[in-house]
């Protein structure tokens, strides 16, 4: 079989496209590369959606931490120091068995019958654990860059006639959101790398169709060789990485685009060994 045979076959696997059957024997360096890289869908799927969705609720917390409302702010101030203080791994284990107790039946709601099998799934549970996660460090990135607006700014906001929405729209909020970017693309490439998590948590993956890690640990279960499959699964995270700094790093000088450029912040990857 050619390797741009094996790439029709098994390019797309991960989302149920091509061939259903994983390969036996005979490993070749080009399959292990495709189903690996096909796998990456999953990973980048559950980065993408839960760093999209963790930005707005990480906004909402770090404004709800700075407020003065005690009914506001204590809900928003536990919810960070619960997903920053608890690993991951447990939370995934934790969020798996309490969507697992629900009734397998569903919901009965106004006489539909609300399904809840999905939210077991790995798609579904894993990507909302994410979801949380992220947030909760993003929105003390937020809240730290939010207490670090300058007064300067916030005065003179308040001399052109600007308040309430309009002055946390042109002013607050960009200036946060300058300030927090090289420490939130740091989270950003977390995130994607914790993506690998999935594959030990309890969340099953669909069909069989996993992520890269799990077409890892097969060719490494096949082979009794980890030493090519897992620096492959590596080297797919190190592209991404890459990808993710470049993108970051765009919307980076858009935000400080205005400034000398002497004074913009640079982009510096500051790898968190653990968390």
């Amino acid at each position: 079989m050619s390797c741009l045979q094996t790439i029709a076959d098994y390019g797309l696997r991960s989302v149920g496209v091509g061939e259903r059957l994983l390969p036996r024997s005979d490993f070749t360096m080009c399959q292990q590369f495709t189903l690996i890289g096909s796998g990456m869908v999953w990973n980048i799927y559950f980065g993408v959606l839960a760093l999209l969705g963790g930005f707005f609720l990480a906004t909402a917390l770090a404004l709800a931490k700075n407020t003065e409302t005690r009914l506001i702010r204590k809900p928003a101030e536990w919810f960070i120091f619960v997903f920053r203080g608890s690993p991951l791994f447990i939370q995934f284990f934790l969020a798996y068995e309490a969507l697992a107790m629900m009734p397998r039946a569903g919901f009965p709601v106004f006489g539909i019958t609300v399904e809840t099998d999905w939210l077991t799934r790995a798609w579904a549970g894993a990507l909302f654990v994410l979801f949380l996660n992220t947030s909760a460090y993003a929105a003390e990135i937020f809240y730290g860059a939010l207490r670090s607006v300058p007064k300067g700014d916030l005065e003179a906001a308040d001399a052109y006639g600007l308040s309430g929405w309009n002055k946390f729209r042109r002013v607050t909020w960009p200036t946060m959101l300058r300030l927090a970017w090289p420490s939130y693309t740091n989270e950003a490439i977390f995130l994607f790398h914790a993506t690998t998590l999935v594959f030990f948590s309890g969340f099953p993956a669909f069909r069989q169709e996993g992520d890269a890690l799990y077409y890892a640990k097969y060719f490494a279960d096949k082979t009794f060789n980890p030493f090519i499959p897992y620096p492959i699964a590596a080297f797919y995270f190190i592209l991404l990485t890459l990808s993710v700094i470049t993108i970051f790093g765009f919307i980076n000088r858009r935000l400080n685009r205005h400034l000398p450029h002497e004074r913009r912040m640079k982009m510096r990857f500051r790898p968190q060994i653990i968390r």
